[in-house]
């Protein structure tokens, strides 16, 4: 189920804060820029009761900033100028009268009512009887404009703004997208909150997701930038959005709630995010590209081909109107996401691109191949700055994948086909290698949240983990008895999620987090 939220809600939820908060300058600010008034109070009972008690000062200062029919303001206005009259406050009367706007509207649309007015400021005295000569008395003229004014008007608890922050982050934890107790800091990510102190092994195996049928199973998987989202690509085609925390398919997007999910014709076997994780990359084996709005699942571009063959990585630039693939076409390409059309190729290598990143200054793109050799590319003419084997052992291990070490500068993971992983630099240096005590080759590697630890899972899927500072060995686990394609690794937790081809997503947390 979606919630549609008007912009003028928003507005005025500013307002009322900014007003509560005895911020006239920005309230009137807004409300001038917008046209936008908050138009609320907070009891109708005491708005009610200040009319008909004639406390005009705090009246007119409650409803400065309401929007109310003129007519019913000409009202108000002709009964507090009476009654100042009767009160001899002759300069306050000919103020409100003559410089306040609902008496010029009186003026021009009703002149011998406002004649009438100014007759009552020249006179040196004050007759009731004559005044309310319509039967009325002042008491019930009250009473009538009182009743008038408060049907213009919205009761709004107070604080509604902070309260409804409140709700949404409890909503989130309850959803799972924020672990509970968490201190909610209102200006970072929704999941910036639950960042780490410090990298934990993750081990422990909280959830399980499972893919139904037989055949079905996750091909590619990535956490979003924010940690807000879990997806995976299937080799059925279909790109699924889960709860990480729960293990459950997140039925808080419409159009997975009603089982109209994001789809390629073929098997989806690469994705990439966006840096706000607002857009989403995916690329199928056919060649094909689609770009997707997360929130909608409605597709914003289709490259139909972007490669003659399967893409194997797709990545966004900085500023999100570029993609970065490479494909088993053997070439890495650069293309423009409003037009559709191809910037840049890179060629050079002699087997398939198993995967392409971007450095962390987005000048320099690095790329890693099947022959065993890692590209370095300059993102302005193209051209190849280096070509070096991080495994001198095995220099023709295959380069099953390239991933950022995080809080290290232009500092990535490498995971080849042999029991080694490598930490390489942009430069095209090897700086540190990490050889289990298992033989078995890595598939896949990961990092985790703060760049103390370096994961991979091996074809005989077991996990192993190194510390990158002592550089050791800390830990091997069986995690499947069947084949793992994969690893991925929460940006913010010590949280990790491994796939295998029994359509299994494996759900680990270090167990200090129970």
């Amino acid at each position: 189920m979606s919630v549609e939220i008007e912009s003028e809600d928003v507005i005025r939820l500013i307002l009322q804060f900014f007003k509560e908060n005895n911020l006239q300058h920005s309230l009137e600010t807004l409300q001038e820029e917008t046209l936008v008034n908050v138009n609320t109070i907070e009891n109708r009972e005491t708005f009610i009761q200040d009319i008909t008690e004639g406390k005009w000062d705090t009246v007119l200062k409650d409803i400065i900033h309401l929007n109310i029919a003129p007519r019913k303001l000409i009202d108000l206005y002709e009964q507090v100028v009476i009654e100042l009259c009767e009160l001899r406050e002759l300069g306050a009367a000919r103020t409100l009268l003559r410089q306040t706007e609902p008496m010029h509207i009186m003026k021009q649309r009703q002149p011998e009512r406002y004649l009438r007015l100014e007759h009552l400021l020249s006179r040196s005295y004050f007759d009731a009887k004559e005044i309310y000569s319509d039967g009325l008395s002042k008491e019930k003229r009250r009473q009538i404009i009182a009743q008038a004014l408060s049907t213009e008007v919205t009761v709004v608890p107070p604080s509604r703004l902070m309260t409804l922050l409140n709700e949404c982050a409890t909503w989130q934890q309850h959803q799972g997208l924020l672990p509970p107790d968490t201190k909610f800091e209102m200006f970072q990510d929704a999941a910036a909150v639950q960042q780490a102190d410090n990298d934990s092994p993750a081990f422990h195996r909280y959830s399980t997701i499972k893919f139904p049928g037989s055949k079905t199973y996750a091909e590619c998987a990535i956490f979003s930038p924010n940690g807000q989202y879990l997806v995976t690509g299937s080799v059925d085609g279909f790109i699924e959005v889960w709860n990480h925390m729960t293990g459950k398919l997140r039925k808080d997007l419409k159009y997975q709630s009603d089982e109209n999910l994001m789809a390629m014709d073929n098997s989806v076997i690469c994705l990439g995010f966006s840096r706000d994780s607002e857009l989403l990359v995916s690329g199928s084996t056919d060649g094909k590209i689609a770009v997707w709005k997360i929130q909608s699942g409605i597709c914003q571009r289709r490259f139909s081909p972007a490669h003659s063959q399967g893409v194997t990585s797709v990545s966004f630039n900085k500023e999100s109107n570029q993609l970065l693939s490479s494909s088993y076409d053997q070439t890495i390409k650069i293309h423009d996401l409003r037009s559709g059309k191809l910037l840049k190729e890179f060629r050079g290598h002699q087997s398939f691109v198993n995967v392409a990143v971007y450095s962390n200054d987005y000048s320099r793109v690095l790329s890693g191949a099947s022959d065993g050799s890692i590209k370095g590319w300059d993102i302005t003419d193209g051209s190849c700055l280096f070509t070096f084997h991080p495994a001198l052992s095995n220099p023709t291990a295959v380069i099953q994948s390239i991933v950022n070490v995080p809080k290290r500068a232009d500092q990535f993971a490498v995971c080849t086909k042999s029991n080694i992983l490598h930490i390489v630099s942009s430069q095209g240096k090897t700086l540190n290698s990490f050889e289990s005590s298992e033989k078995s080759d890595y598939c896949s590697v990961a990092m985790s949240p703060q760049g103390q630890l370096i994961y991979g899972v091996s074809e005989d899927s077991k996990l192993v983990c190194f510390d990158t500072v002592a550089r050791k060995q800390i830990k091997v686990e069986k995690i499947s008895d069947n084949e793992v394609i994969g690893i991925i690794s929460h940006p913010f937790t010590n949280i990790l999620a491994i796939y295998d081809d029994a359509g299994h997503i494996y759900l680990l947390k270090a167990e200090k987090e129970e």
